[in-house]
């Protein structure tokens, strides 16, 4: 994510935290069943589930039900240091749906904006649990995760996001005794912000220095932050998107103080992970009808997103070369839009080459090259990272990074300025919390498995849009329809491709690189 990740809640009970546990509430994992593919393109249905994070809990003392953190600051009779604090204090059980909104039915996974409950909360975040107490582990180098996610409720400012973090799968509890809570309670968070306003880090309170925010009445920072590679597959609302990895010269979860998180102004750039990464917005890159309501990726119905993560060497221990989004929807597969950019190749992929042309043209500082770019991220790949699913908005900035003009001190003509169409006003965090309180974001049919194993183009060029018939079959051609053509925009050719080759009528195959071509 380009800011911190700052998400709040102004939930009393919600707005306290800890690492042991409580028991007022049960501690209930909401059921959720996702995909593994074959090769071949055979699912098998996983038994999974979700866990909230910790930071949204009720925290009391042990002993009772007094908040050991209360608004945006601690109680400091209870909580004088960080050793007495995660003594004193206890992480309690979740009302799911009542007091945060998050629902599941089967495959699909629904995040509410706001929840009115015996108080107000606002967004969540929440992790894939293999079991009650451990998170799913994925590891997606020259592998395919794909999903549904329907954004057509999230307006300017908001952000449905779905990404990986190399966290711990037990949360931390085997490294820090002190936290006694772990993944069960949704602990051990981390990401490429490194953020300093988690409550706990590595089983201790992080009251040292703690400052509450001047503009939330209910975060704030602490000495220390928590570092991870971050891979952003999904960050998005219903105007923009932004596939984005962010790199760490970290190998695991590190606790962080000072310039090594990495900060605002001269500090930004002198921490242990990359906070820009290098992203691939659609808008940003040039294609400004690509992505939107009733544009060629409609955002006012479910979207199937496919991400590749290529290797090097077409294995799964290669080198991650470069990161491709697809896109299915009405049966129809949509490559990703070309880049449109001067000094930029007219590519679709992340790749090493298009980040580094992509930082020179838009002026931007390169802090994922010097991260250890795409090659450090496949390293955290390599080791496995978890599935994060959150909705926020943005006290940092807005979410203008994602939706609008920013930074709003250069002109919208200058190249990478402009990354959405909504208003450099928009996304206060005082307005869409007023104004958007029916606001929320679904994933679902959550796929993953090799290369071309998760969703299907057919022997038309078409595919499932994965709500029916999501079979997972791989893209084939058939010896029935040997005539087939792609439509526009979809695949067309490239290593590894078997589906049509021929394209519709007004358009033509054009090469864009050895793992695609495409009909434009």
């Amino acid at each position: 994510m380009f800011p911190a990740a700052v998400l709040y809640t102004l939930s009393f009970l919600a707005a306290a935290y800890a690492q042991q546990i409580g028991t007022v509430t049960a501690e209930v994992h909401p059921t959720l069943s996702w995909s593994q593919c074959t090769a071949g393109g055979t699912c098998t249905s996983q038994a999974g589930s979700v866990v909230l994070d910790a930071n949204w809990r009720w925290t009391h003392t042990v002993t009772g039900y007094t908040n050991c953190y209360t608004g945006n600051e601690w109680d400091t009779t209870i909580c004088p240091d960080p050793t007495t604090c995660v003594e004193n204090c206890a992480l309690d059980g979740a009302d799911y749906e009542g007091t945060y909104g998050i629902t599941t039915t089967g495959d699909q996974l629904k995040l509410n904006f706001i929840t009115d409950g015996s108080q107000t909360n606002v967004g969540s975040r929440v992790y894939l649990m293999a079991s009650d107490t451990e998170y799913e582990i994925f590891k997606p180098l020259n592998m395919e995760f794909t999903f549904d996610v329907d954004v057509s409720n999230l307006p300017c400012g908001l952000n449905g996001a779905l990404y990986f973090s190399q966290m711990d799968a037990d949360g931390g509890v085997s490294k820090y005794p002190t936290n006694k809570a772990g993944a069960q309670y949704g602990t051990g968070y981390c990401d490429s912000q490194c953020p300093r306003d988690l409550k706990f880090i590595n089983g201790m309170a992080n009251t040292i220095n703690w400052t509450a925010d001047a503009n939330s009445a209910n975060s704030g920072t602490g000495e220390y932050g928590s570092c991870c590679s971050e891979m952003d597959v999904w960050e998005a609302n219903s105007m923009s998107a932004a596939v984005t990895p962010h790199p760490c010269t970290v190998d695991e979860q590190t606790e962080c103080s000072g310039d090594q998180c990495g900060a605002g102004g001269s500090s930004r750039y002198a921490g242990v992970c990359d906070p820009d990464g290098c992203d691939f917005n659609s808008f940003r890159m040039g294609n400004t009808t690509f992505y939107g309501p009733d544009m060629i990726v409609d955002t006012t119905q479910t979207i199937t997103v496919v991400t590749q993560f290529l290797t090097s060497d077409n294995t799964t221990t290669g080198t991650l070369s470069a990161i491709r989004r697809i896109y299915v929807q009405n049966g129809n597969v949509i490559q990703n839009s070309l880049s449109n950019i001067a000094g930029v190749d007219a590519t679709n992929e992340i790749t090493e080459d298009f980040c580094m042309q992509q930082k020179t043209a838009f002026g931007d500082t390169n802090s994922f090259d010097s991260h250890g770019g795409l090659e450090q991220m496949g390293d955290a790949f390599a080791a496995g990272v978890v599935l994060v699913m959150s909705v926020w908005d943005d006290y940092a900035a807005q979410m203008l990074w994602l939706d609008s003009d920013y930074p709003t001190t250069s002109p919208a003509t200058n190249p990478g300025v402009a990354r959405g169409t909504c208003a450099t006003t928009s996304g206060a965090p005082a307005t869409v919390e007023a104004d958007d309180t029916s606001a929320y974001v679904t994933f679902s049919n959550i796929k993953f498995g090799p290369i071309g194993s998760t969703f299907s183009s057919g022997s038309s060029g078409t595919g499932s849009s994965g709500g029916s018939g999501g079979s997972g079959s791989s893209p084939t051609t058939t010896a029935s329809a040997p005539a087939a053509t792609q439509s526009k925009y979809g695949q067309c050719g490239g290593i590894g491709w078997t589906g049509p080759t021929a394209c519709a009528s007004g358009s033509s195959c054009e090469e864009s690189g050895p793992y695609y071509s495409q009909c434009l």
